[in-house]
């Protein structure tokens, strides 16, 4: 190996990465390539190295070859062996170069330092040696290009193996989140089969209970059988005692009835007069006619001694087939007991499941809700005292009560403004309401409030219904206060016919004139009441305004024909009826249709309306249901025509029209033929036809088909 030419360093320690200087490693590698071949040859120029021949790089170990053949040779002269000796002066033992040692001792401190580092990496300590590897390659400029393939080739391979690391990266982090979710599975399955395990074993239990409780119900009947077994013996042997003792008492009976036939034969006045011959040929026929009777009675007892007379066994046999009937019934008995009781096991644990949910519940609640409210406290606050306040509390609930003093409150509210708001003329302010600028309250009391709804609904009544409601309205305040007040009115009747809910005549007001409820269920509402009236009224044939509860259910009867026996009764114990009472008793008819000075109907009326608004809402969750669909989804003419016959058979042609118009929104005119392909394209989404359906008077024209079958 050729020496490669020597060259000269200068010493600097200040340039061989002092721990002070700031300067790591890792700050190295970010570097440019540009960056750190500059920074490695000032690094390279800064170090100092002692060689060992003159300054010149020493080719150790190959100068110790040298060194031997200089000795072997002669010398040409001894100026030239002076000119040699003097200029190197070899060492006895072979020691390393100065360069060699200096690049170690580089190389030692350089992994040092990293071993001191916290965040020393692998990729970190390979850098020292590339550092090395680069004064080579910079010191023997002969075999640069071979060793800078060399690196090259090894940086490519080291940047080829950190993609692949980087690329790997994330398949491991999602390998562990995959084990992760197995380990979760796996501690799920495992908890629901100790789950399952834990409710098998009590099942076991369970069953293993039933069964003792059976074995000993076994027990129990085998134990009455053995019993009725001793019984029916010892009834046998009684018997058998009395047949016995009746033989013998027949044989005693017999034998006292001959002898009193022989002493009547022995005592008679005509016997001493008969042919003594005759006689004695009498009594030897009499005797033979005993000795054969006796063969025939040893025979009958030979061949029927152990027979049991047909009246005892016709007895026995009927003993026999009652007691076989009784235990066929004792055993049909105790398979409804055993079902009864399964049943009962069955209901035993459904209820224990509910009372454990309900007690957790009840805890909830206990521990969430808060305590309920002192109503009495009402008393002193509301306007009237205590004595309106339980007028207004009578029969409510808390939720009802709710509505009941936020009304109070609003009135008092509404009271103190002496001007509304004006809402404007926007498009979604109703006609009635369209106005800029204040608007004078001019706070009427409840009473007169009614007393203008009454009008307007007796003038709706009265004319023909061509302009909507709203306009309507607007127009019967004009012409009842004038157009300069009307306005004014408007906004007084509006706001508070939309506090008072509880009132009937302002919240069905409300409804209609927003457009909540059309006008004929109102108006088909008050028809109803009208009839039902008018029939009592006919009932009354002395005109007293009196009626037998039983005259009251049935016209009630005949009216309703679709409500059911519970709603009737509902509807007589608003009118006054109680389970007590007799059906004979009397009661004022008259003051069921009466309403107070703020237009509130009597307990009859509101039910007769609440059971009417219910019976809707089961219409219309029937029809749902028959429908089979969710509310977002689209129904077809078609199909909800089925449905609603289906639901209701008795639906007449101008009626179900009339319903499907509504729910559709389409005039009645211009609803598809039936079994045409417009038909089949015309949908409407169900939860707006059932919106549209609750606002109209929908109600059952006739029971189903399951209904009047039964």
């Amino acid at each position: 190996m050729a020496s490669p030419p020597s060259r000269l360093y200068s010493f600097s320690k200040s340039r061989i990465y002092p721990q002070s200087s700031g300067v790591t490693t890792d700050d190295v590698l970010r570097e440019p390539k540009s960056t750190q071949n500059r920074k490695l040859s000032q690094k390279r120029k800064t170090l100092t190295f002692q060689f060992s021949m003159g300054g010149h790089l020493s080719p150790w170990p190959t100068y110790t070859s040298g060194q031997t053949i200089l000795q072997n040779r002669k010398p040409c002269s001894d100026d030239s062996w002076k000119q040699v000796g003097s200029s190197q002066q070899y060492p006895l033992s072979t020691a390393k170069p100065r360069y060699l040692e200096q690049l170690e001792n580089y190389l030692r401190k350089e992994l040092l330092l990293l071993e001191l580092g916290k965040d020393s990496t692998q990729e970190l300590r390979l850098q020292p040696y590339r550092e090395i590897f680069e004064f080579f390659i910079e010191d023997f400029k002969t075999y640069k290009p071979l060793l800078s393939s060399i690196k090259n080739a090894y940086e490519v391979m080291l940047a080829h193996q950190r993609e692949k690391i980087r690329a790997l990266e994330p398949l491991k982090a999602k390998l562990v989140t995959l084990n992760e979710d197995c380990n979760e599975r796996i501690m799920a399955m495992r908890a629901e089969e100790r789950y399952e395990i834990s409710m098998l074993k009590k099942e076991k239990m369970n069953l293993l209970k039933l069964i003792d409780k059976k074995n000993e119900e076994k027990i129990s009947l085998q134990s009455e059988v053995s019993k009725l077994r001793k019984n029916l013996a010892e009834e046998y042997l009684r018997y058998l005692s009395e047949r016995d003792a009746r033989k013998i008492l027949i044989g005693d009976l017999n034998e006292l009835r001959y002898q009193r036939e022989d002493m009547s034969l022995a005592q008679s006045p005509g016997v001493w007069g008969e042919d003594p011959v005759k006689l004695t040929l009498a009594l030897k026929m009499t005797r033979q006619d005993l000795t054969r009777t006796q063969m025939e009675l040893n025979t009958m007892k030979a061949n029927f001694g152990d027979v049991v007379p047909r009246r005892d066994f016709e007895m026995q046999e009927k003993t026999n087939k009652d007691l076989q009937e009784q235990l066929d019934s004792l055993r049909a008995d105790y398979e409804e007991v055993r079902k009864e009781h399964d049943l009962l096991l069955q209901l035993h644990m459904s209820t224990l499941k509910e009372r454990d949910q309900f007690f957790s519940e009840l805890q909830e609640i206990q521990r969430t809700s808060t305590p309920r409210p002192d109503w009495t406290k009402c008393e002193d606050v509301v306007a009237g005292g205590p004595e309106r306040w339980q007028m207004l509390a009578a029969d409510k609930n808390s939720d009802q009560l709710v509505d009941v003093l936020l009304e109070e409150i609003g009135e008092g509210r509404l009271r103190e403004k002496d001007f509304f708001p004006g809402l404007g003329y926007g498009e979604a302010i109703p006609t009635f309401l369209r106005f800029d600028g204040p608007v004078e309250n001019k706070k009427p009391s409840k009473k007169e409030v009614v007393h203008i709804l009454k009008d307007a609904w007796k003038e709706r009544l009265a004319q023909e219904q061509k302009e909507k409601f709203p306009d309507f309205f607007f127009n019967f305040l004009e012409h009842r206060f004038g157009p300069s007040d009307a306005i004014a009115w408007a906004y007084t009747i509006f706001e508070n016919i939309k506090l008072f809910r509880t009132n009937d005549i302002m919240s069905q007001f409300y409804a209609v004139l927003m457009g909540k409820r059309m006008e004929s269920v109102y108006i088909n509402h008050k028809e109803t009441v009208a009839q039902l009236q008018k029939e009592m009224i006919n009932a009354d044939s002395q005109n007293e305004g009196l009626l037998s509860m039983e005259q009251f259910s049935t016209i009630l009867k005949s009216i309703f024909p679709l409500k059911k026996e519970e709603q009737i009764q509902e509807l007589m114990e608003a009118g006054g009826w109680h389970p007590n009472s007799s059906s004979a008793d009397l009661f004022s008819y008259r003051v069921l249709f009466m309403e107070n000075e703020e237009g509130q109907s009597d307990p009859f009326v509101h039910k007769l309306w609440e059971q009417y608004v219910n019976e809707k809402d089961e219409y219309l969750h029937e029809l749902k249901q028959e429908l089979g669909l969710e509310l977002h989804n689209e129904v077809t003419l078609p199909r909800m025509r089925r449905a609603l016959m289906n639901i209701d058979p008795s639906l007449d042609k101008q009626t179900l029209n009339t319903y499907l118009s509504q729910a559709f929104q389409l005039p009645i005119s211009e609803l598809p033929e039936e079994g045409s392909e417009e038909e089949e394209g015309t949908k409407i989404c169900l939860r707006l036809a059932l919106e549209q359906l609750q606002m109209a008077d929908v109600k059952r024209i006739g029971p189903r088909d399951t209904e009047s079958t039964s």
